[in-house]
């Protein structure tokens, strides 16, 4: 059974309570001085207590998406054909495949037409030679007939690290919001492509071209939108093209989009951190290039290079987000440049998760729908 299988999660529940039980039971003849009964009872609450935390851990896993698999847990997962050098991408040389297609979560079982739909795709960078899933959510416009001939913008989401592509799918509801908004008239419908930043797994690339190592930003900056572009009806032109992420996935996403203001045009960082950090998940990101290391602060980046012609949209919250000081100080450094337009949502009270992020998605969409065009 699966890391995020709920029979693991409901056998951990009937094993603690299992355990609860056995405790109260055995604890009066646990009742001596002792050393046999002081160790029986010490064994009983610390083995009560790991449970509890397994319980409480595989909870908090399926709703944020930590981890999707007991060998990413115990890192474990080496994926060593994750970087591959394909010489010939899939049958007709497209770097793109469509593995397997749903309906969009939420939306009541309707079809593609009426409900849009989510399609599972593994995706091989040209350039970089990195290979990823992904998910893209399509609209239900792209499915009538009447929009049969029409381009759609496209936005690149992303997760935390390690994060889970699905669950941006099923939690954080990204293809559900977008179709209700839509339906609404308060977004323009869009193509959403869905994955995670870690595209070496398990190390965390942030979203860099590593010397000698993955090349993540090539992948995310051109290999992605070629890919995406040549399978999907989606607009070639940066005007097109935005990007989105929470934690690691908004400082890729804010990254991105100031490097390679030509290929995206607009970025949302949610509960962004605006420095690459360098710790045992990263490795050696820049091999002792202070350039790479700088360009890879965004700060340093505003201050130092051209100014990107794009726009931008942070999030953070005065209480809960460890953020808040670095946001509002990059606020005023992307004001200064004149050329970058810089945009932000500020909560009274939010911690780093899921339900903080879920209450940004729905004005962020709207926001980056609205910087967009469908040629």
């Amino acid at each position: 059974m699966g890391l995020t299988s709920k029979k693991v999660l409901a056998l951990a529940v009937v094993f603690a309570v299992l355990l609860f039980v056995g405790t109260v039971w055995l604890w009066p003849r646990l009742a001596g001085r002792n050393w046999r009964a002081v160790s029986g009872r010490v064994g009983l609450l610390l083995v009560t207590q790991v449970a509890l935390f397994v319980c409480v851990g595989l909870a908090a896993n399926q709703s944020f998406g930590f981890y999707a698999s007991w060998a990413d847990l115990f890192g474990q997962e080496k994926a060593q054909g994750v970087v591959v050098d394909h010489t010939a991408l899939g049958a007709a040389g497209s770097p793109l495949q469509v593995v397997e297609t749903t309906g969009v979560r939420g939306a009541g079982g309707s079809p593609p037409q009426s409900g849009g739909q989510v399609q599972k795709v593994d995706i091989v960078g040209r350039r970089s030679h990195i290979a990823t899933p992904a998910y893209v959510y399509l609209p239900p416009e792209y499915f009538q007939p009447k929009y049969r001939t029409r381009t759609f913008p496209a936005a690149v989401v992303l997760t935390g690290y390690p994060g889970t592509a699905l669950a941006l799918v099923n939690k954080l509801q990204y293809p559900l919001t977008a179709q209700q908004l839509a339906k609404q008239g308060r977004m323009q419908p869009m193509v959403l492509v869905m994955l995670r930043p870690t595209v070496a797994p398990p190390r965390d690339t942030e979203c860099v071209d590593i010397p000698g190592g993955p090349q993540t930003e090539t992948f995310f900056a051109k290999d992605l939108p070629d890919a995406v572009t040549e399978h999907y009806r989606v607009g070639k032109k940066a005007s097109s093209w935005g990007i989105v992420g929470d934690s690691t996935g908004g400082y890729c996403a804010l990254k991105l989009a100031i490097h390679h203001p030509g290929s995206y045009a607009a970025a949302a960082g949610l509960s962004p951190y605006y420095k690459a950090p360098i710790d045992p998940t990263t490795g050696d990101l820049f091999h002792g290039d202070k350039g790479l290391r700088s360009r890879a602060d965004l700060s340093w980046s505003l201050k130092h290079l051209p100014a990107p012609d794009t726009s931008l949209l942070v999030t953070s919250s005065k209480v809960g987000e460890y953020n808040y000081k670095s946001t509002l100080k990059f606020i005023k450094l992307a004001q200064a440049t004149r050329l970058t337009r810089i945009s932000s949502i500020i909560l009274d009270s939010g911690g780093h998760n899921f339900n903080t992020w879920r209450r940004e998605i729905p004005p962020t969409l709207q926001w980056i729908s609205g910087r967009l065009s469908d040629q």
